[in-house]
């Protein structure tokens, strides 16, 4: 007769693995590029189909005032790190090619959820957009994630995988390697390595951090056919926008399908969001010998819009609701309500200290700017933890308090200040400037500023330091 202790020890090591492997959820950043505030159908948009942002939604709890900032850079800074993107030298355009010899790029010193979540035992992985210095040295591999496949700037050509403002420049990398697969559609391509994470086996033997940041619906927009062909009867410019939106929501389904069929679901907290409000940048090349291989004068921008912000107004690169205001939808079942619909104030700095204290992780002991929002989806009742938003890019800034929001924009002839005071409770939200009817509250609102500069920039105040080489604003 064989001895049976051995049998028991190993059932009970491996119970308690397992045990111990169920106690850390996974986390699952899907992250869009340039989606409107109101641009899924559970937001309001029923002329988009989002059957698989509405299941997250369904599943899930929806955020109707989440904010994320302006543009990219700051915005993806303001994910990862929990804090003000001006505390990590992300105040202007992040280094666009890897083999410039200098650029902008997010300060290592900024400690990543990738590196936390690393440290706490998890496989960590980031297939899609980066944008926040392409650098050599620096870079996700240098910020935490143990893989990374995708583009270091900020967007391509779906198709030959070049950058296309300027004279343009290749980008599609594995780590620092760079990666030739002209012709194949990279949205595709970076999903389908998140498919092929998830089927690994050490899924179910690790938890793991798998953020996916899209480089879609952002320009060129080129839809997958089947999503062009559904929108042929809405005008543009929302007809060729819709078809990006749905293109993204079909790659999100096949990812949450992935997560059923491994049996992960249950115990993976979701978080799908956007980096700022829709774009209505139009552009063109315009030289001779493109190194794309396209011809002076072929558009590839949004194409004048086509986002659907309700009754708010802005777009992507201002600080009106329509630029900084996005969807947002967290799903983790069993501890988030499924159906739920919260309207406090969230920002993109605060999903890392929500998803921690929803799997019961150890937030580091560095200032963090986020705060948890675990009460929020606890109650509707519950307030939000901010009473004052800040964002700033380069040298424009917003800040807003209760329904004012003071802004500072290029000066003008018109207005040499540059500022604007806007009433978020107006009928038309941010339409008046009350800038000369309210100069108290100008006032109030501008030492509030004054001491979030002092605050993130040090005494020195606002540096924006820019790569010479980088003269658009995306």
């Amino acid at each position: 007769m064989k001895p049976i202790l051995p049998l028991i020890a190993c059932a009970f090591l491996l119970a308690t693995t397992q045990s111990a492997r169920a106690a850390k959820p996974n986390i699952l950043i899907l992250f869009s590029d340039d989606q409107g505030t109101l641009d899924v159908n559970c937001f309001g948009s029923k002329d988009l189909h989002t059957p698989n942002m509405d299941r997250l939604a369904k599943e899930g709890t929806r955020f109707t005032q989440a904010y994320a900032h302006a543009v990219c850079c700051p915005a993806r800074a303001a994910l990862l790190t929990a804090r003000h993107p001006q505390r990590g030298d992300v105040n202007s355009w992040m280094q666009s090619d890897m083999h410039a010899d200098s650029g902008l790029n997010m300060a290592l010193s900024e400690i990543t959820i990738a590196e936390v979540l690393k440290g706490q035992g998890y496989d960590t992985a980031l297939f899609g957009k980066w944008h926040l210095g392409a650098h050599k040295n620096h870079g996700p591999m240098r910020q935490g994630f143990d893989q990374f496949f995708g583009i270091r700037d900020g967007f391509i050509d779906n198709y030959n995988h070049f950058y296309l403002h300027r004279q343009g420049f290749h980008d599609l990398y594995e780590g620092t390697k760079e990666v030739f697969a002209k012709g194949k559609y990279f949205p595709k391509l970076m999903v389908d390595r998140a498919l092929q994470f998830l089927d690994d086996k050490r899924r179910q033997e690790k938890p793991f951090f798998l953020y996916v940041p899209f480089n879609i619906p952002h320009y060129p927009e080129q839809a997958l056919k089947e999503h062009a062909d559904r929108y042929r009867n809405l005008a543009e410019p929302r007809r060729s926008y819709a078809a990006m939106i749905s293109s993204t929501d079909a790659f999100i389904g096949q990812i949450l399908d992935k997560l059923d069929e491994r049996k992960l679901t249950k115990n993976t907290i979701v978080l799908f969001l956007s980096d700022n409000g829709h774009s209505e940048e139009s552009y063109t090349i315009r030289i001779d010998g493109h190194r794309s291989g396209y011809s002076k004068g072929h558009r590839y921008g949004a194409g004048g819009g086509g986002g659907n912000t309700g009754s708010w107004i802005g777009r992507k690169g201002t600080f009106l609701e329509g630029g900084i205001r996005t969807p947002a939808i967290l799903r983790y079942p069993d501890h988030v309500p499924a159906g739920a619909v919260r309207g406090q104030i969230v920002t993109a700095m605060d999903w890392f200290p929500t998803m921690f204290e929803l799997g019961g992780l150890k937030l580091p002991k560095h200032q963090l700017d986020g705060h948890s929002a675990v009460p929020v989806i606890k109650s509707n009742d519950a307030p939000s933890a901010h009473k004052v938003l800040h964002f700033q890019w380069q040298e424009k800034w917003c800040v807003r308090e209760g329904d004012w929001k003071l802004t500072h924009m290029k000066p003008t002839k018109a207005n040499p200040s540059g500022l604007s005071l806007h009433s978020l409770s107006d009928e038309k939200p941010e339409v008046n400037d009350y800038r000369k009817q309210k100069p108290e509250v100008v006032k109030r609102l501008q030492k509030l500023h004054e001491g979030f500069v002092k605050d993130v920039f040090g005494a020195g105040g606002v540096k924006v330091i820019r790569d010479p080489k980088r003269k658009l604003n995306l």
